[in-house]
């Protein structure tokens, strides 16, 4: 693709998103920008404070656990309060946790506020995705989640890199740094974002007597259909979970250094920041049934390459392989989230789909270990072949009646659980 194609590929893909979504665009940046504790919890527990490795793992199993939780508790904050609240308390209350966890000297204390920071951390993402849909065009949708998606990316490579030396220096002062551009976000949200939860949106005061039918979780976990997605995302999630667990330790059992895996995992970021927004505009107006199969595909049989990597290119070109599977799933499966959710069932749709990728953190780590111990690494890359094969077929099925007038411009299923599962929605509407 020419430079001039690029350039009018990266104008279409920013074109038309109104000013309420770059503010919360903006948001997810500089939260992205300061994450340091996901990323170095383990080091710092080694290195810095001389735990072990089991504890460092115990702690950022806890940090996951504290996801788990999170992701039901704040789809439900985000519906019943609404969207800028949720945020506000999310991001106000990182800020605070991370910033404890800094000074925290008993093992003890340490665990129990990891868990915390993992709670508040991970509370913001469904009122995130909830505000998006509510602010942008049904039409819209893949190109914005794609663009927050590239936004995260943008700011964790910097954030890696700039991270890397802060802990050299200190590790408190990447606590401090990420607690004091987490409380920016706060403040940015409350400046410039207004709530955007639909009106007639039932509450706790009001629940079961507006217009819109109450929406419980009981209610998303009867809808079939969207759990049939949550499911299907659980097996992608347990595939790209492999690229920071199973991938590095395959590495090191094969002799490479930590570095040479630094080095294969930037492939990564560096590819998703380059590629984002061209392969969006590519894909936008797309079949996304088409899309998730053969994405589900190159993400299985990406990670089943690396049994057949020797050096360290080669397992760069592996990296590339399912880097593009991540470049095209992630805005167009968010994309399908939003068409099966209704719309005062946002947040809880939302976090019950967060919690996909919350258990595969907590399971994927558990598979990885198991596996490569009593396996071996190669059996482990042929599983991740077959959970995309799997998945890859799961996409097919489910996405058979979704398929069916394919048109733009479609709009959210706006019934309840029942009405997401029985009326088509145009395939390419992205909504």
């Amino acid at each position: 693709m020419s430079a001039a194609r690029l350039a009018h590929a990266a104008r279409e893909s920013v074109s038309g998103l109104p000013r309420a979504f770059w503010w919360l665009w903006t948001s997810t940046l500089v939260n992205r920008l300061g994450a340091f504790v996901a990323t170095f919890m383990a080091l710092y527990l080694t290195l810095d404070r001389g735990y072990s490795a089991s504890f460092a793992g115990l702690v950022v199993a806890l940090h996951g656990l504290g996801g788990v939780i999170s992701s039901l508790v704040a789809g439900v904050m985000t519906d019943r309060l609404g969207r800028r609240p949720t945020l506000l308390a999310a991001q106000a209350s990182t800020a605070f946790s991370v910033a404890l966890l800094g000074f925290m000297e008993h093992p003890a204390a340490i665990a129990a506020v990891a868990l915390l920071v993992g709670m508040t951390s991970n509370a913001s993402r469904p009122a995130v995705a909830a505000m998006m849909a509510d602010i942008v065009r049904p039409e819209d949708r893949v190109r914005a989640f794609a663009l927050n998606y590239w936004a995260i990316n943008l700011g964790f490579a910097v954030s890696a890199t700039a991270a890397g030396l802060i802990a050299e220096y200190s590790y408190l002062a990447g606590f401090l740094g990420e607690a004091a551009l987490t409380l920016a976000c706060a403040v940015l949200v409350f400046v410039k974002l207004p709530e955007s939860r639909p009106e007639g949106a039932p509450t706790g005061a009001a629940k079961g007597t507006g217009a819109e039918p109450a929406i419980g979780l009981g209610t998303v976990l009867r809808d079939g259909r969207f759990m049939s997605v949550v499911g299907l995302s659980f097996l992608i999630s347990l595939i790209f979970t492999q690229g920071s667990v199973g991938l590095p330790v395959a590495m090191g059992a094969a002799g490479f250094s930590p570095g040479d895996y630094g080095l294969v995992v930037a492939v990564n970021g560096l590819l998703i920041v380059l590629l984002q927004i061209p392969v969006t505009a590519f894909i936008e107006h797309r079949d996304p049934q088409k899309l998730l199969v053969i994405s589900a595909l190159l993400a299985g049989y990406g990670f089943a390459l690396t049994a057949f990597a020797g050096p360290v290119w080669a397992y760069a070109l592996t990296v590339c392989v399912w880097t593009l599977a991540e470049i095209v799933n992630s805005p167009t499966q968010m994309g399908l989230v939003v068409r099966l959710s209704p719309v005062h069932g946002r947040g809880r749709y939302q976090g019950v789909y967060n919690l996909s990728w919350a258990v595969a953190a907590l399971v994927a780590p558990l598979m990885a270990g198991f596996v490569i111990d009593r396996y071996g690494a190669d059996l482990l890359w042929a599983a991740t072949g077959v959970l995309g094969t799997v998945a890859a077929a799961g996409y097919w099925l489910l996405m058979r009646g979704l398929s069916e007038g394919a048109g733009t411009g479609g709009t959210a299923v706006a019934g309840g659980a029942g009405a997401a599962m029985s009326k088509p929605v145009p395939a390419d509407a992205g909504a």
